[in-house]
């Protein structure tokens, strides 16, 4: 996990705009973002990807999934409408193998995926 960017930014090696952070999670604005509001949501503890997640980790998940929906009150986009990502491996686009949760939001958003 040395090698690890959200580890890195976890330890507070690489910057961050923060979101949100606890003893478990840490939340930040994405440094490419896709949309006007682009965070990401991950846990301090290193888990390589969804696929990933152990029986142990199932409460962890569901903290997360309270973060975002607290952070859309925080910063005001819940009522008008947001989306949650979580790409798992190299066919799912996940190009940070450290399990991350994509908040967009600020815009309205297709339906369409893209391939």
């Amino acid at each position: 996990m040395g090698d690890c960017i959200f580890c890195k930014i976890i330890k507070g090696e690489i910057p961050s705009k923060k979101v949100y952070e606890d003893e478990e999670i840490l939340a930040f604005h994405d440094i490419n973002p896709v949309t006007p509001i682009h965070i990401l949501v991950i846990s301090k503890k290193h888990i390589a990807s969804l696929a990933d997640i152990q029986k142990e980790d199932e409460v962890l998940v569901g903290k997360i999934y309270g973060v975002i929906n607290k952070i859309s009150e925080d910063l005001e986009f819940k009522k008008d409408g947001y989306r949650v990502i979580v790409n798992c491996g190299e066919n799912g686009g996940q190009e940070v193998m450290h399990l991350h949760f994509h908040i967009l939001a600020g815009k309205k958003l297709g339906t369409k995926i893209n391939s």
